[in-house]
């Protein structure tokens, strides 16, 4: 059985548990309601919902399928939302979707792939009966709140990795696979904002839209949860321009150290073919040459090549060629 937990609240607090075929005939006013959660559900589970709780055919085949991505539709006088969740997995992102039926009197959550259950949550809720008697909408609020807030230590892992990378490309060399890591990086990012995108879109349309079993007092809870999106959002974007950086930063500090390393054997080359040269001259064996028949010619030409040798690395050492 993949029901998590199913039970019925009424005025903040629980009362007791239910089967998922059970139809409680709730009070008029919000302070009781149902609250289902449900992961990697069976399709005759949600096929009893469906019958039990009036679900639209469309929203359970959504659910069923667990492949969209966040949105908001309206059946009537119930809501149907799909958010998803996103967690570090194997240095990459892995992403995983909940589904949420909300009506005036009950809320089911439909969790596919989220590595966080709703049991910490739910136990938190119950800890505050003065929130949870406002009814399903705190319910929502704090379900998407609760994914939401899910992104932040995974972007903050992502930045320090980031900032890691940044260090070391001022010190050093990128290695091969830190350069195939930097791309990576930025193809999850990249996935990471097509999905932050609608999320913000949902939170978005709670805080400005009259949608059914949503109260207007509720509404400053989903501004809250519009604000973390878009703050993740940001770093995130903020990540993508460092990663962007790092890799222009690696390659210009490359052409600069591989300039500095060609100037230098430059130098030094300049340097060597004086005594070269005269070494070459006088190694051709010519009678009539200067010197030949000197005392000291020897030591004159080694003092010659000398000097000259000297002259040129001190104007290389001035222009920082050495």
């Amino acid at each position: 059985m993949t029901v998590v937990a199913a039970y019925l609240y009424r005025d903040g607090k629980r009362v007791r548990e239910i089967a998922i075929d059970e139809k409680v005939d709730c009070a008029h006013d919000k302070s009781e309601f149902i609250w289902v959660g449900i992961a990697d559900p069976l399709e005759s589970e949600l096929r009893t919902l469906q019958q039990t709780y009036g679900l639209h055919p469309l929203a359970v085949e959504d659910a069923l399928k667990a492949d969209q991505l966040p949105k908001v539709d309206i059946y009537g006088d119930q809501l149907f939302v799909v958010a998803r969740t996103a967690h570090l997995e194997d240095d990459g992102i892995a992403y995983g979707e909940t589904a949420i039926f909300v009506g005036h009197s009950h809320i089911i959550s439909v969790r596919h792939g989220s590595a966080r259950a709703h049991t910490t949550l739910r136990t938190g809720l119950e800890a505050v009966p003065t929130q949870l008697v406002h009814g399903v909408d705190y319910v929502l609020h704090a379900i998407l709140d609760f994914i939401v807030d899910g992104y932040l230590p995974m972007v903050e892992t992502i930045e320090d990795e980031v900032l890691m990378m940044e260090r070391r490309a001022v010190d050093t060399f990128l290695e091969r696979e830190e350069i195939n890591r930097i791309f990576a990086l930025r193809r999850e990012l990249m996935r990471f904002q097509r999905v932050l995108g609608p999320m913000s879109e949902v939170a978005a349309k709670f805080v400005r839209m009259e949608l059914p079993c949503i109260d207007a007092a509720a509404r400053p809870y989903f501004s809250d949860v519009l604000d973390h999106v878009r703050r993740v959002q940001t770093m995130v974007d903020d990540l993508r321009e460092v990663l962007t950086s790092v890799f222009e930063f690696s390659n210009l500090l490359e052409g600069q150290r591989t300039g500095a390393i060609t100037r230098q054997l430059a130098a030094w080359a300049a340097i060597l073919a004086v005594p070269t040269a005269i070494a070459g001259i006088y190694g051709m064996n010519f009678e009539h040459m200067p010197e030949l028949k000197t005392t000291y010619g020897y030591f004159v030409v080694l003092v010659v090549i000398a000097v000259i040798c000297a002259t040129l690395y001190a104007r290389f050492k001035r222009m920082k060629w050495l």
